[in-house]
């Protein structure tokens, strides 16, 4: 029962955040950390899958759009990317924000948690393709490895809590 709370929970989540409107790449306004600015596209830059990409974003930041879904210490993370803002959700009520794209030639990820969290604060993408985005977060978290959340849903093969009866 736990585990299908989590998951409805979390499709909500990626439900209100697939609708939420961009405000455009026009300004940022987001606060993230470093304020550079760097999110423009770089050489390099793997090709952008198509349909996932928010208008007007190219280059390293296009492959990066859409829900990503990972789980960690027993709680379900979804990364979002939309355009080039970015935010961080995970069961138990972690919830940070910022800004993604290139950054010196690299992808970058760079977070801010209200509640003073650190476990995922800058990232910088090691690979992205359709389905997988491998992330290495600065400090304890480390590598992580995302499945994309396709229309709002849940990626299948993620663990469930077993129901309590």
């Amino acid at each position: 029962m736990r585990g299908a709370a989590l998951a409805a929970g979390l499709a909500g989540v990626l439900a209100l955040t697939a609708c939420s409107g961009g405000s455009g790449d026009g300004g940022s306004g987001d606060g993230g950390p470093g304020g550079k600015g760097g999110t423009s596209a770089s050489p390099g830059g793997s090709g952008s899958s198509a349909g996932t990409a928010s208008p007007g974003v190219t280059g390293a930041s296009a492959d990066l759009q859409g829900s990503w879904i990972t789980t960690a210490g027993g709680k379900i993370v979804a990364l979002v990317v939309n355009g080039k803002q970015a935010g961080v959700f995970a069961t138990g009520g972690t919830v940070c924000n910022g800004t993604a794209g290139a950054e010196d030639g690299m992808r970058m990820i760079h977070l801010t948690c209200p509640d003073g969290g650190k476990e995922r604060t800058t990232g910088m993408v090691d690979s992205v393709d359709r389905t997988t985005l491998k992330v290495t977060w600065s400090g304890k978290t480390g590598q992580e490895t995302y499945t994309k959340a396709e229309g709002g849903k849940l990626p299948s093969g993620l663990p469930t809590a077993p129901v309590k009866q």
